[in-house]
């Protein structure tokens, strides 16, 4: 969800004065790099979704592809790419893409995703949903920014601002919305690769279900909205599963798998990077988080 980390850094210098900070680390081998004779377990993949789909860590791809989609090849996809040794693998995914983008061009440059898949395709993943109607981007800022205006006229950071203005809003915007635009996007995989096994991820459980006051530091949310955020990240992540099933297709529960890699656990535990003092790309999974989604996709699948 690239535009989640663009929308929550505008609202974290308004709440703190400081700006994330990206260093790069050493990508895993890429998935062309599979061994002398082993045979491809599946002849076709194609990755499609979001950031959370299609950002790594440094370098980005060369071209538009990571300019404007922020893609790498140290993603998930492309970890199950390399372990199913796949013969033809296309990267579809794209930072800041909500559903409409499967269906049209999100960049001049940048097809529709559902352009990438083929009657032939055996295999599909993705995560989609979390930019749907700007619901974390707008979510987190609008949080950020209540949080920053808390602690300057109490000096608190303990509140719930955020809870105390939106109330049930998001999550009616999630279960009426998104829920809708999730199965519309799947069922349209289905229709062009109807032989192809179809895989969504949830997203990893981003903050804790707590507020963890030395995490304000990095992730400035009053403490009474982390688990008001926590909350409406869960019920993302249900109407996702229920896209899924009403779809056909497998849901990765990575909410689950996740807990206890949030944001706001050290480096080397959190699966997930704070916006502040990060190591690759804040509020996105880090190395171990696409290794943990890779594992995760391919034991639910059973690959």
């Amino acid at each position: 969800m690239r535009r989640l980390t663009t929308a929550l850094a505008v609202a974290a210098l308004a709440a703190t004065g400081a700006l994330a900070t990206t260093s790069a680390t050493a990508a895993p081998a890429p998935a062309g790099s599979e061994s002398r004779g082993h045979h491809a377990k599946v002849a076709s993949y194609v990755a499609l979704g979001d950031s959370y789909s299609a950002t790594g860590i440094a370098p980005l791809d060369p071209g538009p592809a990571g300019s404007e989609c922020g893609r790498s090849d140290a993603t998930y996809s492309h970890l199950i790419a390399a372990e199913l040794h796949v013969k033809s693998f296309r990267d579809a995914a794209c930072g800041g893409a909500d559903t409409t983008d499967f269906f049209h061009s999100q960049h001049p440059d940048i097809p529709a995703q559902l352009k990438a898949l083929r009657p032939s395709t055996q295999l599909v993943t993705m995560t989609i949903g979390g930019n749907d109607g700007n619901v974390f981007g707008g979510l987190v800022t609008s949080c950020a920014i209540a949080s920053a205006a808390e602690r300057q006229t109490t000096g608190s950071i303990n509140g719930a601002p955020c809870k105390a203005t939106y109330h049930g809003s998001w999550r009616k915007q999630i279960r009426q919305q998104t829920y809708p635009s999730v199965l519309r996007a799947l069922r349209a995989v289905r229709h062009r690769s109807p032989e192809a096994t179809v895989a969504i991820l949830g997203y990893p459980q981003i903050l804790p279900a707590t507020g963890v006051p030395a995490c304000y530091a990095s992730i400035p949310i009053s403490m009474g909205d982390v688990p008001y955020l926590d909350r409406t990240q869960r019920t993302l992540n249900h109407v996702i599963e229920r896209a899924a099933k009403k779809a056909g297709v497998v849901f990765v529960d990575m909410a689950k798998a996740s807990v206890g890699h949030d944001a706001c656990q050290p480096i080397g535990t959190r699966w997930i990077e704070p916006l502040i003092g990060n190591v690759s790309t804040g509020l996105h999974p880090n190395v171990i988080g696409h290794e943990a989604m890779a594992a995760k996709a391919l034991k639910r699948l059973g690959l």
